[in-house]
Parts: C-alpha cells; structure tokens; sequence
C-alpha cells in the first residue's frame, strides 16, 4: 500500500497537461495502485495522476462501490445534462454545484494496455469528467459560472490550507520525448 501526498490548488502540477502514457509497464501499474490506495484513503470518488504530481494520462475512481481506472481516456458527452455538488480532493473542503454531461463514454485503456470502454451516467459520469480535466490540467471551479467561481476563490483565499507549502514534482520513470500532445 502506497498513500501518496495529494498536491492542492496552487500546484503547477494541476495546471499541466498530461502526456499520454506509452509504456503498460510495472511503473504504470504500480502508479495505478498508488492512486488507487491513495484516492480509497483520502477517501474519495476519483484521483488523477497529476493529483499525485505525475503528469500521465491516468486515473482511478471509487463510484457506487465499484473501483475503476482508465488510461488514455477519451469521452463521448451525452447532450443531455446534470447540475449537481461537486468536490475535489486538490481543493479540500470545497463543494459547489457543477454542470456536467448526464452520461458518458469513455474509452482507453487498462494498466495492461488492454482497450476498454467504461459507459457511466450520473454520479459516475461526474467522475469521468472531472478526472479526465484534470489531465487537462481543468479544474472544476474553471467550469463554474463567475460568482460561484469567485465565491469559491474566495473560500480558497481563506482556507487554512491554501499557501501551505507543497511537496515537490517528482519526474515520471516514462518515456516523454516526442508522445505528448
């Protein structure tokens, strides 16, 4: 079991985009185990790599009692939409209504390189989205209307932890030389 330090708004790490992972090897299954314990602890519905300060295009959920993870996602958005409290483990303690997609496709892959495709509405839906952006280096308060974006700037600006000092990026064992996009 590998609890990994989960980094908080502010870190640079959060604003990166992720490059996708090339190399299914013991070091991304290792990182999908470390998010997954990680993510089980904090607890938590979701966490992604750069949540851990790993810039690869990974993340694990915890939705409805079932845990999951995609590598490389790609999503397919329902038209039709839900407006409901969203959180993230990078921004504790903060809870604002968020519009996302009603349901999903998300296709990828599984630690082993297998293809997969995850179909989700609702509560797992939210999950996908909200850790797919932040591969994208979004965070869910990007995707509020400008007074809840500000309220939550605000609560942020007051919180006892924001400004705390943040542990360092630590450099992926992948390969990253020309597969970034």
């Amino acid at each position: 079991m590998a609890i990994r330090p989960i980094r908080l708004f502010g870190d640079p790490v959060l604003r990166s985009k992720a490059i996708e992972v090339v190399d299914f090897d013991v070091e991304l299954r290792q990182l999908v185990t470390d998010l997954t314990d990680t993510m089980l602890d904090a607890p938590g519905a979701g966490l992604a790599a750069p949540q851990i300060g790993v810039g690869l295009r990974v993340f694990t959920w915890y939705v409805d009692g079932e845990v999951g993870h995609l590598v490389n996602p790609s999503l397919d958005l329902s038209a039709d939409t839900q407006d409901g409290p969203e959180g993230c483990l990078s921004l504790p303690e903060l809870t604002y209504d968020c519009l996302r997609a009603l349901s999903v496709v998300a296709t990828g892959f599984n630690m082993h390189g297998d293809p997969v495709r995850i179909e989700g509405s609702d509560l797992l839906a939210r999950a996908i989205q909200h850790e797919t952006d932040h591969l994208d280096g979004v965070l869910f308060i990007d995707r509020l209307d400008e007074a809840a974006r500000k309220a939550a700037m605000r609560e942020i600006r007051e919180s006892e932890w924001f400004g705390l000092e943040q542990p360092t990026v630590k450099v992926s064992p992948h390969a990253t030389g020309g597969f970034g996009r």
